[in-house]
């Protein structure tokens, strides 16, 4: 029996889902992130630009090139080790090394990704982070990290993984312009759980980060909503009155409205759809942590509770207000073309009765002109038979005028029935 055929994709779906393995790390070790973001039509972007430029930071340590159309590559540069992903909006760079600076945090850190190379990115620098993976000693040395490297109002810090690890961070731009996170290892963790802690630590940090560009839509979307959902409001206000503007002439200004509104919703929609994408994978990035207090501080999921979700609820907001607006229009628009339709049916109504008075008339006019051609056709009829009788008056002794009063009746009755077979044959 010949052996059953694959379908062509069932290979690449399935290593599609082993493709972007966790890395394997150590403690002590750093890790610098950065993720690269085209400011405009990110989704749209060549890839292969990404990949350019991937390429050319290979080249400088004379690595291995990425197989065409990749979408991830891992290797080592140097003593250190590349991460690399393409995502749909952007691009992300994690390099780890092995030990850990004398200065925590050190800026010198990030010179594993050259300036020159950094400058001809394809994109602008989204968000980047310092990750200090250290071995726990005490956690008197991690309130002391706390208390010396992050700030103190927004810093998060949490047991993650049923203690394996205490995670700590505080989403603020440092000096040198990074993110700073710190990472204490207890000693029964594992290289792959490490590599796992910083792998969510990273995709917390980028897809809060691209969320977030979700709110700076809505926010600057809300003058110009603001302005279309008054102007819709006094449309929809003036409907019922009857001393309004016609509602031809309301139906074109509310159309004009609605262009403007659809053309807003079709702006923002691809924003507002991939934020609700982000922000539902950073919860469930900080939701697989499983994070426990660490002394009563505010843990990453409180945190993003109190600064993250409002931002959220605002992008939920917008884009509600929006789709309520558009079913605002839709349905004053179906209000104004059945009041259009009313109008029309009375003009209609109107002219037909305008046109049945007419009819009238014209039938009327049509009798009496019939009317008047019968006796202007007697009067010429009478005429001439005078003249033929004319010759008889002699013979039989009397007048030209009692002959012709005579024969007058007999011919007018006779043009009569003429005119009115002749009518009832037309019809």
């Amino acid at each position: 029996m010949p052996p059953i055929a694959d379908h062509p994709l069932r290979y690449d779906l399935v290593n599609e889902l082993h493709a972007r393995p966790f890395p394997v790390l150590s403690a002590p070790s750093t890790a610098v992130f950065l993720a690269v973001k085209r400011e405009s039509d990110a989704a749209g972007r060549d890839p292969a630009a990404d990949i350019a430029h991937l390429t050319a930071l290979l080249d400088r340590h004379g690595a291995p090139h990425p197989q065409p159309g990749a979408t991830h590559y891992f290797g080592q540069i140097g003593r250190h080790h590349l991460k690399w992903e393409q995502h749909t909006e952007m691009v992300t760079y994690t390099v780890f090394t092995e030990g850990l600076s004398d200065r925590a945090f050190d800026p010198a850190d990030f010179d594993v990704l050259p300036e020159d190379w950094l400058e001809a990115a394809p994109g602008a620098r989204m968000t980047s982070a310092l990750i200090r993976i250290a071995p726990w000693e005490s956690d008197d040395v991690v309130r002391d990290m706390l208390h010396t490297c992050f700030v103190p109002e927004s810093v998060a810090v949490a047991r993650v993984l049923d203690d394996a690890a205490i995670m700590a961070g505080d989403f603020r731009i440092d000096t040198a312009g990074h993110i700073r996170f710190a990472l204490f290892v207890k000693p029964q963790t594992g290289p792959r759980r490490i590599g796992r802690i910083v792998q969510r630590m990273c995709e917390i940090e980028s897809y809060k980060t691209m969320s977030m560009l979700g709110f700076a839509k809505a926010r600057g979307l809300s003058p110009e909503m603001r302005g279309i959902d008054e102007r819709l409001g006094a449309l929809i206000g003036g409907l019922s009155g009857d001393g309004g503007r016609p509602a031809e002439e309301a139906l074109h200004s509310l159309l004009a409205v609605s262009s403007e509104l659809e053309a807003m919703v079709a702006r923002s929609s691809f924003r507002m759809t991939a934020t609700m994408a982000y922000e539902t994978i950073v919860d469930e990035r900080i939701r697989l942590l499983r994070e426990e207090r660490f002394e009563g501080r505010q843990t990453f999921a409180e945190f993003m509770t109190r600064r993250f979700q409002p931002a959220m609820r605002t992008v939920r907001a917008t884009k509600a207000r929006m789709e309520a607006m558009a079913e605002r229009a839709s349905r004053a628009g179906d209000l104004l073309r059945t009041r259009v339709d009313v109008e029309r049916s009375a003009q209609n109504q109107a002219l037909l009765e305008s046109m049945n008075q007419r009819a009238d008339l014209q039938l009327r006019l049509q009798k009496t002109v019939e009317g008047l051609s019968v006796v202007a056709i007697s009067y010429y009829a009478v005429s001439l038979a005078g003249y033929l009788l004319y010759p008889l008056a002699g013979a039989l002794g009397i007048s030209k005028g009692m002959l012709l009063a005579g024969v007058t009746l007999p011919v007018v009755l006779l043009v009569w029935w003429m005119v009115n077979n002749i009518r009832k044959r037309l019809h």
